[in-house]
This record gives structure tokens, C-alpha cells and sequence, in this order.
């Protein structure tokens, strides 16, 4: 959504909804949401980072920023890791993913990043305080290196690409 639609939108919803318990707002749980993509080269091997700050591999996209939408931050992390825009397509997966440690629980949001052509793969320009690499792999070679969760992610985002609809998932196991 563009800026001026989403300022067109608010306006249109008129004033605030009031607290209906002073001081309520402030007290609700936050969640952490992320927006990643599922981006292909022409053999359909998937798009993986290898982050600077973990040493298991990554999908593109990252955390959503304080008003930002799912769909938003994973384009800016892509223009951020990648060097460039790609045009989002359909939502795969919204994912669940229960807290750990120090991590609230959040929801991810997986796009189809569609398939890149050799040129656009040639023009990748990785931003090093991001990622130390890029490789295209098959899932299943990539699993190795993943957490199990994202693994799970990545496999329900293919399934849902497959089919033409989006899946809702918890821990990557698709539900619904």
C-alpha cells in the first residue's frame, strides 16, 4: 500500500477507538512480525542468505519496523540484502512461531518472490552487514544448514505455491 492510500485509509476511519479500560493499550502483548520471500532461480532452487550474525542460512526479508507492514519490510530487507526491488507476489504462508528465550512470539509473513533470471542474479550486490553470501539450493540440500522450523516454513511456502492458495502454519507445520 502506498503512503497516500494508507493516510487516505486512516483519515476514513475517523478519530482513534477510545480505551475502553484507561491505560489497556499499554499493557497488551506485543508480537514480532516478519516478512520473508520465497525467491527461485530458473531450475526452482531456493534463494538462501548467509547471515553475518548466525551461522544457519537465511530466506530474504526481515522483522517489520514500528508501523511498517509484513509486506513493506520484506521489501525493504530485500532492497537492503539484495541491492534491488523484485515484485512481491502472492502470500504463501502466515506462520506462527512461539517465544524463545529472550524473543517474543511472532508472526511471518512468506510472499512468492518469483524466479530471477540470470541477469538479475548477476546483479545481486549483497549488503555485507547483512550477509556474507548467497547460494540457490533445493530445500533439501539447504535443510542442513536451516533451523527446523524455518525448514518447515520454506517446505509449507513451496506446498502453498504448488497449489495456488496460502496456508496458515504454526512452528512451520501447516494448519489450515
Amino acid at each position: 500500500m502506498n503512503d497516500a492510500t494508507r493516510i487516505a485509509d486512516l483519515v476514513a476511519e475517523g478519530e482513534p477507538e477510545k480505551e475502553f479500560n484507561p491505560g489497556i493499550a499499554g499493557r497488551l502483548p506485543r508480537k514480532t512480525a516478519a516478512g520473508g520471500a520465497l525467491i527461485r532461480n530458473e531450475l526452482g532452487q531456493i534463494l538462501f542468505l548467509e547471515p553475518v550474525y548466525k551461522p544457519t542460512l537465511e530466506i530474504p526479508g526481515g522483522v517489520a519496523e514500528y508501523d511498517e507492514s509484513p509486506l513493506d519490510a520484506c521489501s525493504r530487507e530485500i532492497r537492503e540484502e539484495l541491492g534491488f526491488d523484485i515484485e512481491l507476489g502472492n502470500l504463501l504462508i502466515v506462520d506462527w512461531v512461539p517465544a524463545q528465550g529472550v524473543w517474543y512470539d511472532g508472526l511471518m509473513f512468506i510472499f512468492d518472490g518469483g524466479i530471477l533470471r540470470r541477469e538479475q542474479i548477476e546483479q545481486i550486490k549483497l549488503d555485507p552487514t547483512e550477509a556474507k553470501s548467497f547460494k540457490f539450493l533445493p530445500l533439501a540440500d539447504a535443510k542442513v544448514r536451516l533451523r527446523p522450523s524455518l525448514a518447515r516454513r520454506v517446505a509449507t511456502a513451496e506446498a502453498a505455491m504448488r497449489s495456488g492458495a496460502s496456508f496458515y502454519a504454526e512452528f512451520g507445520r501447516r494448519l489450515v
